[in-house]
């Protein structure tokens, strides 16, 4: 069995979910920005510990929801009535993020490690994302319920988790201009994305019953 795919769709599933500015990258860059390289890895380490409980979670509720026919199809079909409700939420419903920095007290590489877990531990979307990505990928047959590709898809969600942190951690003071930028039209990239899913899923809905 090749094993390299489910690491590929892991780490890049990762990649695609975190690389968006938000809370927690963000978060990471400003601990770097103001306290320095180690308490921003110690930040990360935490939320990718919770991230990857998080990922075990879904892909077991997944495995479930794979064994019964009847509730994947209702899952396809409850996925693309978010993913789209999403899109046009964020397309054109929603409005502009606002640029809102706070300060950041100096703290322990300790009290850093929880606090990433604690706001990974806040952020749910992990949850019903690898849910979602799980089951479409195994009905393309990219994906196996087995122990071995689900320990292998994981390591490929907290590689690709890390690489993102780490490049929002050591190029944030060289883009930063261009993160504002991204901020202010965050809504475009999400609805984008979410877009995708939607079409993806629905191309998987329409095979299923022709």
């Amino acid at each position: 069995m090749n094993y390299i795919t489910p690491l590929f769709f892991g780490f890049i599933s990762a990649f695609i979910g975190i690389i968006p500015p938000g809370l927690i990258n963000m978060t990471a860059a400003k601990v770097n920005h103001k306290e320095g390289k180690r308490n921003a890895l110690w930040f990360v380490l935490g939320a990718i510990l919770i991230i990857c409980f998080q990922v075990f979670f879904a892909i077991l509720f997944a495995k479930i929801i794979n064994r019964r026919p009847d509730l994947l199809t209702l899952m396809r079909e409850v996925g693309f009535g978010i993913f789209a409700t999403l899109t046009i939420y964020f397309l054109w419903l929603a409005k502009k993020p606002k640029d809102k920095s706070k300060k950041l007290k100096n703290k322990s590489k300790t009290k850093r490690f929880f606090l990433g877990m604690l706001l990974s531990a806040l952020n749910f979307f992990p949850i019903p994302y690898y849910v979602f990505i799980s089951i479409t990928l195994a009905s393309f047959r990219l994906f196996w319920f087995d122990t071995t590709s689900i320990f292998i898809f994981v390591n490929g969600v907290i590689i690709g988790s890390f690489l993102v942190f780490y490049i929002y951690i050591s190029f944030f003071n060289k883009i930063e201009n261009k993160t504002d930028y991204i901020m202010k039209n965050m809504n475009t990239i999400i609805g984008s994305i979410t877009g995708l899913i939607s079409i993806i899923t629905l191309i998987n809905i329409i095979k299923y019953y022709w």
